[in-house]
């Protein structure tokens, strides 16, 4: 399925595209049921309730729209729809990854192992909820880096024309990047590897995981598809560890 060469990277759509065959590998589909579960509740709830209010928002928002701006009206209109689904999306998921985080761990690790031949920690269920505290305060950490740079963009929102134009693409290419992170850090974080030198090594193949991070987002705006996003975006991303950084920083091998 992957390359079997260390270091021998493809792109992102190639990551992106094994998820989605990855995710249906016998001994691998039973890891997948528990992360599919919690994104099918949550963000199939969450994106229902969006549906229903986005007639009320999207009025409010173009009347922000400046009055020099008003003969684009047809061309921001959409691009604000996409806006508030991007943002919405992400928020959501990053709810859904937080609840389904030990999950989504354990599929990286059984992956990784079924690719790699190699055997991972036997840990058991109570090693797995052993492991609980750590893996939230790896999402506290992420929320941390996340936070401030998201409410610098959010402002940017409110400001007359910029916040119609530059900041939904600055919000895109943000959670691009803010996806491939959230991903690539569980089969990082399955071998202790720090978060501030799983970024820099992630910052070493930058296009490949933006390419990557931007095919979850599009993919999170999808009716139905994006009930199924989350383990299929594991297995992409985990597909990248073996190819990409799994010689470096593999503990076990």
């Amino acid at each position: 399925m992957v390359s079997s060469s260390p270091g021998a990277a493809r792109s992102g759509l190639f990551y992106f595209s094994q998820g989605w065959k990855l995710v249906t590998l016998p001994g691998i589909r039973r890891f997948v049921i528990l992360p599919l579960l919690v994104n099918i509740v949550l963000m199939g709830g969450a994106f229902w309730w969006l549906f229903t209010r986005l007639d009320s928002w999207i009025p409010s928002l173009m009347s922000h729209i400046p009055g020099w701006l008003q003969w684009l009206s047809y061309l921001l209109w959409p691009i604000i729809v996409i806006s508030i689904l991007l943002v919405f999306g992400y928020f959501f998921s990053t709810i859904a990854n937080w609840i389904a985080a030990p999950f989504n761990g354990l599929l990286a690790e059984q992956l990784e192992a079924r690719l790699t031949g190699a055997t991972p920690p036997d840990v058991g269920v109570l090693g797995v909820l052993k492991d609980v505290p750590r893996i939230m305060k790896r999402e506290w950490q992420k929320l941390a880096w996340y936070l401030p740079r998201a409410a610098i963009l959010l402002i940017l929102y409110f400001i007359p024309g910029i916040g119609q134009t530059v900041a939904p693409v600055l919000w895109f290419l943000f959670s691009a990047w803010m996806l491939a992170i959230q991903y690539c850090d569980y089969p990082f974080d399955n071998h202790k590897v720090p978060f501030k030198e799983m970024r820099v090594s992630l910052r070493s193949r930058k296009v490949i995981n933006m390419q990557f991070g931007a095919l979850t987002s599009l993919f999170t705006l999808v009716p139905v598809l994006n009930l199924v996003v989350m383990p299929v975006a594991v297995c992409g991303a985990t597909a990248m560890w073996v190819d990409c950084y799994r010689e470096k920083h593999a503990v076990w091998r």
